[in-house]
């Protein structure tokens, strides 16, 4: 695994275990949760030490399988992010949403806390009252927001007494919308990391003709050629979701890949599908 230096000098992997429908959607779903927790353990045997997840996932239930299966590994050695979902980010409701991610996941701190997306019902300002708070009593070691345009970005910035380490958002060669506005110029000048969710664009990506002519040509496979792409690229890491064994083996060979500069420049021509951002 490579890894990103954060600001503390502690290190985040540049590819970790997304967990969305593991356990469920935005409901939870018991049905396949031995599939959820093989999925998992596979992922970290693997060497996948970041495992992400958030309080909306299976309405909670995929931090609880999170939980039943990092209990079975030494918790220094991971790096485990979880989200405060968008209704419930006032000062009060905020504190309580860490506690709860805190009971289902089994730990007693979060590597990184997040802010799902952004909600104007509530003031930022409030929200990061119990951030600050929570970092300072150690419950949680580090802050990033998902979902932030630039300007929102900036303002959580400002906000957050210790440096936001990432924002989390759809970001894949379909989807290039936050490289459009400026985030991830902004992200790459000023230390944040760009941690880009939908990889693969649900899979989408896996079918461009560019991409699978490129991958036969350098003896690669469409997902590697689509994360390296990502990679490559400075202050921007990846959080790819499979539940397969052999697709996460899969995932892990983006990080030894070479792209020549011809080679990504053919991919940069790649027609974007419909760029997807939250609502201002």
């Amino acid at each position: 695994m490579f890894y990103e230096s954060l600001y503390n000098g502690d290190q985040i992997p540049v590819l970790g275990q997304g967990t969305w429908g593991l356990g469920g959607g935005m409901v939870a779903d018991y049905s396949r949760d031995d599939h959820a927790r093989n999925a998992i353990r596979a992922a970290i045997e693997l060497g996948y030490t970041h495992i992400d997840t958030a309080e909306m996932y299976g309405a909670g239930h995929t931090e609880e399988l999170v939980g039943q299966v990092i209990r079975d590994y030494p918790r220094q050695e991971l790096f485990i992010s979880s989200k405060v979902w968008h209704i419930t980010m006032n000062y009060q409701d905020t504190l309580k949403a860490l506690e709860g991610s805190l009971r289902r996941l089994a730990t007693p701190y979060l590597d990184l806390y997040l802010i799902h997306r952004p909600n104007h019902d509530f003031p930022l300002e409030e929200t990061f009252r119990a951030l600050n708070e929570l970092v300072e009593q150690g419950k949680v070691r580090h802050l990033g927001v998902s979902n932030f345009n630039l300007g929102q970005l900036k303002r959580a910035q400002s906000l957050s007494a210790t440096p936001l380490v990432t924002n989390q958002v759809p970001y894949n060669l379909h989807n290039r919308a936050y490289q459009k506005n400026g985030v991830l110029e902004y992200c790459q000048a000023n230390g944040i990391l760009l941690t880009a969710y939908s990889p693969i664009d649900r899979g989408h990506l896996l079918k461009d003709a560019t991409i699978l002519r490129i991958a036969q040509e350098i003896d690669a496979t469409p997902p590697q050629i689509a994360l390296q792409w990502l990679l490559r690229q400075p202050r921007v890491i990846a959080l790819p979701m499979s539940s397969r064994v052999d697709h996460l083996q899969e995932n892990l060979g983006a990080l030894h890949l070479a792209l020549s500069d011809e080679k990504v420049d053919e991919l940069n021509q790649i027609e974007l599908s419909e760029e997807v951002l939250w609502p201002e």
